[in-house]
């Protein structure tokens, strides 16, 4: 039996929970069919960064298991969280999905393919890889920062991505629970990619459509000015280096 566990980051989401982690509960039901895999075991998590709006009332109206956060603790933080559920419940992969509507849960089955075929250790949704899969433009400030770090951490690093932050990823638990990873924020990416050069994971981008529904959408804390947020995320980058490489 492999087991999968699917986690979905929440922080305020009322408006998109209900509709998006039922169509989550269908797509991951009908994934062993499409891959001829009995063997498949699928746990769906939500993770609750302590949401301040209908969200807590709406999760707990869905058969679906959740962990709410006692205060906002951030994005980076629900993907430590991740991995160390993942670990403890021995799944030996762990998929990351947001809850916005900006990924499509019928890819899940595309990522699960990727994961089984047993070569990589992540596997990255990429939003740029192939501009026909385009939905939306990228707000200006977003995709200027992406595209500066992806390069950034290509160089530096050796890499050859062309998203450095999606979202939508597939994880091997036993490679990502070993790289003590303890950026909290919407940071966590620059930590993530410096760690896992530094333990040489494998790692394979699929190309899925970029969505932006929500232009104005805030990081808070300061983030969102742009180059506030740059200069946070490379020294976060930069610290990551120090630390990941001898």
């Amino acid at each position: 039996m492999t087991h999968i566990l699917v986690a979905v980051p929440i922080f305020n989401e009322a408006r998109t929970v209900v509709a998006v982690l039922r169509e989550i509960t269908e797509k991951i039901a009908n994934i062993p069919q499409q891959l001829d895999r009995t063997d498949l075991h699928f746990t769906l998590l939500a993770l609750d960064d302590h949401s301040t709006d209908a969200t807590p009332s709406l999760l707990a109206t869905l058969p679906i298991e959740s962990i709410r956060q006692l205060r906002n603790r951030g994005y980076g933080f629900a993907m430590q969280e991740t991995f160390r559920e993942a670990a403890a419940r021995n799944a030996e992969w762990c998929i990351s999905i947001d809850c916005d509507e900006q990924h499509e849960p019928f890819r899940l089955v595309d990522f699960v393919r990727a994961a089984l075929k047993g070569d990589v250790d992540v596997i990255s949704g990429s939003r740029y890889m192939d501009d026909a899969h385009a939905h939306d433009s990228a707000p200006a400030d977003r995709r200027a920062i992406n595209a500066t770090l992806t390069a950034e951490l290509n160089t530096a690093l050796g890499l050859q991505l062309t998203d450095a932050f999606c979202g939508f990823k597939a994880y091997r638990t036993s490679a990502v629970t070993k790289l003590a990873l303890d950026a909290d924020g919407y940071e966590f990416p620059m930590q993530f990619w410096v760690a896992a050069a530094a333990h040489a994971l494998r790692v394979e981008e699929i190309s899925i459509r970029r969505i932006y529904l929500d232009e104005t959408r805030r990081f808070g804390g300061g983030l969102d000015d742009s180059a506030v947020r740059l200069a946070h995320y490379r020294s976060t980058m930069q610290r990551a280096r120090e630390r990941y490489t001898p």
